[in-house]
């Protein structure tokens, strides 16, 4: 079934609203830095539900020496030998750091669970495990967010269907993406299971309506914003220094270096 039917959103007032919270996201950015926080924020939802989208929203005007995006590949043959979080404990923040995971630890819970890419008792084990993990995490001073993005069946096709025709975007396809399609219901039962095992009160799921990409990013924000006792830090004073008087410096001829040509000259 399809999401029910909300007011259409004005593109102008999307990105009016959207650059609002994108200037309160410097300012959480800054406050992160200032207080030595960590904050880790956990996107994850079905294939196609516009957790990329989001994640390049949030990220757009924020320092990448402070905020990064975590989206790490296929584990190596090493890795699946370590403890299944010990490849994600890596990339957890330091003081002052914000990291936005594009895809989490929650692959076990659902493209590997319901893929065939882990066996049962791996699965089992993370659900034992996973609420400690992120116990240990908030315990010991984490900040950490978990939103599942929440996409239709009839809108995750039209998609899928957009991306197949759009050679910008047909990157984004793959085949195991193809395949959720038939395997619907698998990944619902694997979500269900999911949060009934790690929708915790030290850190729940916010489960974001994604049939609508802005309303989505602009919820999603405002609702991150809203759980960070953030506060704006005064910007240090800066002063733009006067130039100082040429010393006879002369830039040497154009025809010594190779230059770009002016491709924009042509259109």
């Amino acid at each position: 079934m399809g999401q029910e039917k909300t007011a259409k959103l004005s593109r102008k007032a999307y990105e009016r609203e959207l650059l609002r919270l994108q200037t309160e996201l410097v300012k959480l950015q800054e406050w992160v830095r200032a207080e030595g926080a960590r904050l880790v924020v956990v996107f994850e939802g079905r294939d196609a539900a516009g957790k990329g989208g989001t994640i390049k929203r949030v990220a757009e005007h924020l320092n990448p020496r402070v905020a990064r995006i975590a989206a790490l590949p296929t584990p190596t043959e090493r890795q699946r030998t370590q403890w299944y979080f010990q490849r994600y404990v890596e990339h957890l923040p330091a003081a002052g750091e914000i990291v936005l995971f594009d895809r989490s630890w929650y692959n076990r819970a659902g493209v590997e669970h319901v893929m065939g890419f882990c066996t049962e008792e791996e699965h089992r084990r993370f659900l034992r495990q996973c609420p400690v993990f992120e116990r240990m995490l908030v315990e010991d001073g984490i900040l950490l967010r978990k939103y599942w993005f929440s996409v239709s069946d009839t809108e995750q096709e039209d998609r899928f269907r957009r991306r197949l025709e759009d050679p910008l975007r047909r990157w984004k396809l793959s085949p195991m993406d193809l395949e959720s399609v038939t395997r619907w219901e698998a990944y619902s039962r694997a979500r269900d299971e999911m949060l009934a095992h790690t929708d915790l009160a030290e850190a729940p799921w916010y489960l974001v309506e994604s049939d609508n990409k802005r309303r989505a990013r602009l919820n999603m924000i405002a609702h991150l914003l809203s759980t960070v006792p953030y506060q704006e830090v005064p910007p240090p004073v800066l002063e733009l220094p006067s130039r100082p008087p040429s010393t006879g410096y002369r830039r040497p001829p154009r025809d010594l270096r190779n230059y770009v040509p002016d491709h924009a000259a042509a259109l």
